[in-house]
């Protein structure tokens, strides 16, 4: 392979990670702010607005990791354009333990947020339905309207 053809090729990919993070933070940035009441502390506008901008920032690279994981499993980079069964369970059951490791960590080993009374929990982990719920919504989401852009830049996979 020459040396053009493989830094093409790795631009290519950088652009498509670039495009999934980009896609995950804006898609993210509004669910973040919906459940923002449910965590404790969450009362000033101006504190709100910022810690989940922080935070989809922190869903956008939950989403590689999610994009890596089917990389890895499925052994094809472009594995979401057409996901099938396999990919769709890639994303869900990647997106759920992500969910809730990340949850259940951040609550209750580093104490890093608290819920109010209003966030259901999930039985037996006492960690947040919403935020689980949001890593198996929103990354097959966030891969559909990457694979509309990727087929149109990309061509025919």
């Amino acid at each position: 392979m020459c040396q053009a053809h493989t830094k093409a090729r790795w631009r290519q990919l950088g652009s498509l990670v670039a495009t999934i993070f980009v896609a995950a933070v804006i898609g993210n940035y509004p669910w973040e702010l919906t459940q923002a009441p449910l965590y404790a502390g969450m009362t000033s506008f101006r504190a709100m607005w910022w810690h989940c901008f922080v935070a989809s920032l922190s869903d956008g690279l939950l989403v590689l990791v999610i994009f890596a994981a089917g990389w890895l499993i499925l052994r094809q980079h472009t594995w979401f354009v057409h996901p099938g069964v396999q990919g769709y369970g890639v994303m869900l059951t990647t997106g759920l333990v992500i969910g809730g490791v990340i949850e259940w960590i951040a609550v209750h080993l580093l104490g890093r947020w608290m819920y109010t009374a209003q966030m259901l929990l999930v039985p037996g982990l006492a960690i947040g339905v919403v935020p689980v719920v949001q890593m198996i919504i929103l990354p097959p989401l966030i891969f559909h309207i990457v694979a509309v852009w990727y087929r149109r830049t990309a061509g025919p996979t």
